[in-house]
């Protein structure tokens, strides 16, 4: 793969995996929650990721889960970085959690990376050149019936989110293959992108958690939209293979319209 800001994001990543050796997993914060925490590696990484892109361009700008800045930029190069996905995971030391790295041109995502620390994958992909695993190309699920996608979700972290989420679980459940809950958005849409789940779907993601993976996703095949009627602003966020994609948003965006309205 070939594009002028894959070495710059590869050489954050590789900061940033040489960073977190060190940190400690002490949640030291919480957010939106006391159940959404921030460790001190979640800040520590953001910053050596930061710090690494400035160093070779220092004109461009940055949003990051834990430090914030430039919610939109339309005519520039815009970073967007996930320090660790899944934190609470991390913070579990359960394997499932990845760093993610998106770079944004004109307002659109160029190059994505996404690395599984727990799995020691390095999903990747730059705009019209596909998507790889540990440099392996990806392909979308072919799957076409709903009864027989096995879907991948995640939960928020207020306790009415979720119990809403968990309505919209048990309509759908008997409709599908089966649920897997592994904890980090990035993760599952690449996984959408491999193939190991036929769909995904979530409500309340931030830009961070899936810019990267999105890109992954939709080079590999899949389809990826966000912001359809879901809880909060946010909105609901779908990927899934070409074929199922829209049998699965329809039926969840139908079900949180019934539920929210």
């Amino acid at each position: 793969m070939n594009h002028e800001l894959l070495p710059i994001a590869l050489d954050a990543l590789a900061q940033a995996r040489a960073s977190l050796t060190q940190q400690s997993r002490q949640v030291i914060a919480t957010k939106s929650s006391n159940t959404d925490p921030v460790t001190t590696a979640d800040r520590a990484l953001e910053r050596v990721i930061r710090d690494t892109i400035a160093e070779q361009r220092p004109s461009d700008t940055f949003i990051g889960e834990e430090y914030g800045g430039m919610d939109h930029a339309t005519n520039t190069t815009r970073w967007i970085v996930d320090p660790i996905d899944g934190t609470v995971n991390y913070s579990y030391s359960i394997p499932s959690y990845a760093i993610s790295i998106a770079a944004e041109v004109n307002g659109q995502v160029e190059v994505g990376l996404v690395f599984d620390v727990g799995h020691n994958e390095l999903f990747q992909a730059v705009r019209g050149q596909g998507a790889t695993c540990n440099g392996v190309p990806l392909q979308a699920s072919r799957e076409t019936e709903l009864a027989k996608a096995l879907c991948g979700t995640g939960f928020g972290y207020s306790a009415q989110t979720r119990k809403l989420q968990a309505q919209v679980l048990l309509e759908v459940i008997d409709e599908i293959r089966d649920i897997r809950r592994f904890g980090a958005a990035a993760i599952d849409i690449c996984w959408t992108g491999a193939g190991r789940v036929d769909g995904y779907f979530e409500t309340g993601l931030k830009v961070w958690d899936y810019a990267a993976a999105s890109l992954i996703a939709t080079e590999a095949g899949a389809n990826f939209v966000t912001g359809l009627p879901g809880i909060g602003d946010d909105g609901l966020t779908i990927a899934a293979g070409s074929g199922l994609f829209d049998a699965l948003a329809d039926r969840i965006t139908g079900l949180y319209q019934a539920l929210v309205r």
